[in-house]
């Protein structure tokens, strides 16, 4: 039996990664499926404050400071 600590350590780093990782994947899939299946939390929210009209303006292509 290797009783190596660096081994060891590596070990539960490898642990821990792939538990992440599972972890970011399920949230992924329920992410994606949420989106393609029904309303999103933005969609039910109330229309966003602009009054500088800033989304006008990226709707429009410009970009930079507009000069009014």
């Amino acid at each position: 039996m290797n009783d190596d600590p660096k081994a060891l350590q590596k070990a539960k780093q490898q642990r821990r990664l792939s538990a992440a990782l599972r972890e970011n994947l399920r949230r992924r899939k329920a992410q994606a499926k949420e989106r393609a299946g029904g309303e999103t939390a933005a969609e039910g929210a109330e229309k966003a404050h602009d009054s500088a009209g800033i989304i006008a303006d990226k709707r429009a292509g410009r970009t930079g400071p507009v000069s009014r």
